[in-house]
């Protein structure tokens, strides 16, 4: 009960922020209410001068983001200690149905995942305040906003602590809808409403399935406990049809291909701290719920079901990273990005089921972990990148990545920051993304251990695959940073740009970027809590195979393979430091020159000469052509006589998912056809409308009399 006191006080103040975000609509009843105890208690309330005009909006806020920060403070506290707990804390809140209350389990893989939403809430505590200050209140009131990110937050927590169906689904539903009326807070724009509408309806589906999947499990059982749920004992039939539907569910909110078309709609569209929550947490706490299903409700896992999780996942990230490079657009990059390391997860979830059917529980083991730790790592670049976004489309006013270009001398913080957030999403070493991804190759490389031909015909191709998407993940990053803060500014506003003003915005960055570095030199600090989780759900935790654990990463002997940062950092610093001595000894090169750029003897460069997203990207658009749906028109403005000479060209490029028009346009069209069908039998006519009434009543008094 000790550990859940601060995962509920989490759960209350994320409440709390969003109610008192309610009261910025509220302002002359709290000024009356303040003023008439002031003049009854002169000098007892010093809140008063709060009120004033200019700064009451401004003190209020930065309340509602003191308290979303002490819940995320609160979210880190209770996640560290169900990771170091020894057994899981149950409880049961009088709330719910009369016969079925609330019943709330607290553990290991709970506690890591709350740990993930508190790291992000924190950060965007720190951040919200100067990155709210854009809007105008009459357009966007700041009482929408942060009512439904405090509810948001808060259904994400509760989601983590429910342990029957019922709460999991009320939590469920709470943080989908919460988070639509986010994605749909600037709603003036239609595109913004088309979004938000699309995300809302895929949730809603999603939801279905999970229920659904709920429903398997519950009908062979005595309750819908999750207790009662595990005791359940399925056939292989049942059991797959279950595991479909909760693939579906989790899956459709996790933003897995070819069910991920909502999240690249929805993300640029949502504030960008928003964006940050939804893409670095939202989306792992449907990849809790997935392994919460399979690991944990379901007794048996099946090799199929990880061949399914295997294709599906290398599909998404090899398929969401080609997405990502196709994009000018930097949130919409991002959220691509996100569908590419989602799939990074899904594959390495499936390799850790395989092993677990076959036998090989400390393997599987490895990939459970492997997969929790990218979702850790992936919450700390992706925040950082897209609330280094926001800050990009606060100064810059503009997401277009074509459109910026020459910030690194105009904002040295932030590009040296967002730098941090592209080399860890590239998986460099030193960097966190790196040790994920490493310990997925790990997994991935143990293939020989399987009799069953197929899958080591099949693993082995998906861990290529996986190699190929780190590539051109590392490509894609290239493409961004050195569009948008090198070269020459390719707009008035990217000319003009100068770096934020607001500290917390920066500081915000500065966290997650250090926590970034931090974790890519010790990954052990994270893996050794994540023994818990593995421990809970397999049974089996990850051998120690050398005396000195916190140096040496090691994850299936020493003799296999083996990676050191500390050692690697201390070669770069020993190589950097040599370069420098070497460099500054030498007489050439002991003084730095500078001097104009050699600019071809065309008499001066300018940014119409550098290389655009389409430019750098097109031989990857060549190779890899059959992945999107492109549409590449090249049109010139002729004059002179017999319009011989060319005035202008002008350059169209768009590239379209194939899901849109393969999958979701067939629906829609069925959908809208099957509706006219239904339309016909609205006659108009009260004595038809009668006539279906009797017949209705006719069929079901022959029902119930059966």
């Amino acid at each position: 009960m000790t550990i859940l006191m601060p995962a509920y006080a989490a759960v209350l103040f994320s409440f709390a922020s969003g109610l008192l975000a309610l009261m910025t609509h509220r302002r002359p009843l709290l000024e009356s209410l303040c003023l008439r105890y002031a003049a009854r208690f002169p000098g007892r309330i010093p809140l008063v001068g709060l009120l004033e005009e200019s700064r009451y909006p401004i003190r209020l806020r930065q309340a509602v983001f003191v308290l979303l920060g002490i819940s995320g403070l609160l979210a880190v506290l209770a996640g560290s200690a169900a990771l170091v707990s020894p057994s899981a804390v149950t409880d049961q809140i009088g709330l719910g149905l009369p016969w079925l209350p609330w019943h709330v389990r607290f553990d290991g893989l709970s506690g890591f995942f709350f740990l993930i939403i508190g790291i992000a809430v924190i950060a965007v505590s720190v951040y919200g305040p100067g990155y709210v200050r854009a809007y105008q209140e009459e357009k966007h009131p700041f009482a929408v906003l942060g009512l439904f990110t405090g509810l948001f937050v808060a259904g994400m927590l509760l989601v983590l602590l429910a342990d029957d169906a019922f709460f999991f689904m009320i939590a469920w539903e709470l943080m989908s809808v919460a988070s639509y009326f986010l994605v749909a807070f600037q709603h003036e724009n239609p595109a913004n409403r088309r979004a938000a509408f699309l995300y809302l309806l895929m949730a809603e589906v999603g939801a279905l399935a999970i229920i659904l999947g709920f429903g398997v499990l519950a009908g062979f059982s005595d309750g819908l406990t999750f207790d009662a749920l595990r005791q359940t004992n399925l056939s292989t039939g049942w059991a797959s049809i279950a595991f479909v539907l909760a693939l579906l569910g989790f899956g459709m909110k996790a933003g897995i291909v070819p069910i991920h078309v909502w999240l690249p709609e929805a993300h640029p569209v949502a504030p960008s701290h928003i964006s940050a929550l939804m893409s670095g947490v939202m989306l792992k706490v449907a990849v809790y719920g997935l392994i919460r299903f399979c690991f944990d409700l379901l007794a048996d896992a099946q090799w199929q079901w990880g061949v399914v999780l295997l294709v599906l996942g290398t599909i998404s990230a090899l398929g969401g990273i080609l997405y990502a490079m196709m994009q000018p657009n930097l949130k919409r990059l991002l959220a691509y990005s996100s569908v590419e390391n989602i799939g990074i997860i899904f594959m390495v979830l499936g390799l850790a089921m395989i092993f677990l059917a076959n036998g090989f529980p400390q393997l599987a083991a490895l990939g459970l972990l492997a997969a929790l730790l990218h979702a850790f790592n992936h919450a700390l670049f992706k925040n950082l990148l897209f609330l280094g976004a926001g800050i990009l489309q606060h100064q810059v006013h503009s997401l277009d990545i074509d459109s910026m270009g020459g910030l690194i001398k105009r904002m040295p913080q932030t590009s040296f920051l967002f730098l941090i957030g592209c080399m860890s999403i590239s998986s460099l070493p030193l960097f966190n993304g790196f040790v994920s991804e490493w310990l997925a190759f790990q997994t991935a490389l143990q293939v020989d251990v399987l009799d069953n031909g197929v899958l080591r015909s099949l693993i082995p191709v998906s861990a290529a695959a996986l190699a190929l998407t780190a590539a051109l993940a590392a490509a894609c990053f290239v493409k961004v940073f050195g569009l948008i803060f090198l070269g020459l500014p390719r707009s008035r506003h990217s000319e003009k740009a100068q770096e934020v003003e607001d500290k917390g915005m920066l500081l915000a960055l500065k966290l997650l970027a250090g926590l970034c570095f931090f974790f890519g030199i010790f990954p052990t600090l994270i893996i050794g809590a994540l023994n818990t989780v593995a421990k809970q759900l397999i049974g089996q935790v990850l051998p120690n195979a050398t005396l000195l654990s916190w140096m040496w990463l090691a994850p299936v002997s020493a003799q296999n393979a083996s990676y050191s940062p500390i050692l690697v950092l201390i070669g770069v610093l020993i190589a950097t430091g040599f370069t420098f001595w070497y460099l500054r000894r030498n007489p050439d090169t002991k003084t730095m020159r500078r001097s104009a750029a050699w600019d071809c003897g065309f008499g001066g460069l300018n940014a119409r000469m550098q290389y655009s997203s389409s430019a750098f990207t097109m031989p990857f658009r060549r190779i890899f052509a059959k992945v999107w749906l492109i549409d590449e028109q090249i049109d010139k403005d002729m004059q002179g006589a017999q319009d011989m000479d060319v005035a202008a060209i002008h350059y169209r490029l768009q590239v379209q998912d194939h899901s849109w028009p393969k999958l979701y346009q067939p629906i829609a069209h069925g959908i809208n056809a099957a509706a006219r069908l239904v339309g016909r039998i609205q006659t108009g006519n009260i004595r038809v409308y009668l006539g279906y009434s009797f017949v209705t009543l006719i069929v079901m008094l022959w029902v119930v009399s059966l």
